[in-house]
């Protein structure tokens, strides 16, 4: 089996290219069912509709250089001081600003994760040191080995829940890491991008505590939960110092004007949007979960929008990937994340329809034994 004949779809990096995957496959962008990118299915609020809407005549104006209404309802919303905050073009934005006003040597990364961790890093001249999670751990690392890489490295980053299996760490765990970060001298980069999707009770988060650990920084997205990826819109929360480095490093006007406007607009649709998301999410999770593993798929558990699994040979990624894809469905290959085999794909998680749409496909495409092999 050869991935390498196979249209590859990830030619950034990233799911949700729909672009390469029309040349790919021969659709048209907008007719895939689209399981590579994990947005909230819901799509955005009403009130962010209206709000850009209304507000497009702002497209005129220079957008406020520094986010201050945006900022403001923000750390209201966060319980915190406006000055523990930078807002960035997309959370990969913030990443960049930290690596650029850290300047970490060495940066540490817990595989599998986020592949922006190691591009960014390596694109600002860092070295890269890694640890692995563990199947059994549904591919957490041990505590020893986070803390074990603090130990010789200047920044780690660390998702909450990981990206792509979608687990957290414990509460009790992120606080002795952090403890371990202010010993060691090192940078922990909590990357939160998808915890929105999460019920608040079950939020592992460092955040009303922040302000105990100078050396730990958050990075949250508003674009996967209010499903506005297109606008770009992040947020870093962390100690005021830390926050004027990434600002000095900031190209003025990197945010743009109606990206404030529907990040105002996202932090007043009110909890029946936050509330709605999360129902839909968790049962239509479990509903995917118990499907894949009907078809005797291997699942990870995750608590996010979205699932890891891995395929039963002798399929590899990249030929599943290939003949979803002419199915007019795309998945995330992730065999090229490290720590992970040839076999793992990542589902995002939608609305009924398109979940039902999903297993029935993906039920078709495993039954075919000849699809498998090339």
């Amino acid at each position: 089996m050869n991935d390498k004949k196979q249209p590859l779809i990830e030619v950034y990096g990233h799911g949700g290219d729909v672009e390469t995957a029309a040349a790919a496959f021969g659709r048209q962008a907008s007719a895939f069912l689209d399981y590579s990118a994990n947005i909230n299915p819901l799509g955005p609020p009403q009130g962010v509709i209206t709000a850009l809407q209304e507000g497009m005549s702002a497209v005129i104006r220079y957008p406020d250089p520094g986010h201050r209404r945006f900022k403001k309802l923000l750390a209201a919303e966060l319980d915190t001081d406006p000055k523990r905050i930078l807002v960035g073009n997309g959370a990969a934005e913030c990443m960049a600003l930290l690596l650029m006003g850290l300047t970490p040597r060495t940066v540490g990364v817990v595989d599998p994760c986020f592949s922006e961790y190691r591009e960014l890093s390596l694109k600002f001249g860092s070295d890269i040191r890694s640890v692995c999670g563990h199947p059994e751990r549904d591919w957490r690392a041990d505590k020893a080995d986070v803390m074990e890489l603090l130990a010789r490295t200047d920044l780690v980053f660390l998702g909450q829940p990981n990206n792509p299996n979608g687990v957290q760490y414990s509460l009790e765990d992120i606080r002795e890491i952090a403890v371990c970060a202010e010993q060691e001298g090192t940078w922990l980069v909590l990357d939160e991008a998808f915890i929105d999707f999460i019920p608040p009770k079950d939020r592992q988060t460092l955040m009303p505590e922040l302000q105990d650990y100078p050396r730990t920084i958050i990075v949250r997205s508003m674009t996967k939960f209010y499903a506005i990826p297109g606008l770009r819109l992040g947020y870093t929360v962390a100690h005021p110092d830390v926050i004027r480095k990434m600002a000095g490093k900031q190209v003025t006007w990197s945010v743009n004007g109606v990206a404030l406007l529907a990040g105002e607009a996202c932090l007043g649709s009110g909890r029946e949007y936050e509330l709605a998301t999360l129902q839909l999410i968790r049962a239509e999770r479990e509903k995917l979960i118990r499907g894949l593993l009907a078809m005797e798929l291997d699942v990870t558990p995750g608590e996010a929008n979205f699932l890891l699994m891995e395929l039963p040979r002798p399929w590899s990624a990249g030929r599943f990937q290939s003949e979803m894809g002419r199915c007019g469905v795309l998945v995330r290959s992730c065999a090229m994340y490290p720590g992970l085999g040839e076999r793992h794909i990542r589902l995002a998680v939608k609305d009924a329809g398109a979940n039902d749409r999903l297993l029935a496909i993906t039920a078709e495409v495993l039954g075919n034994p000849s699809a498998g092999v090339t």
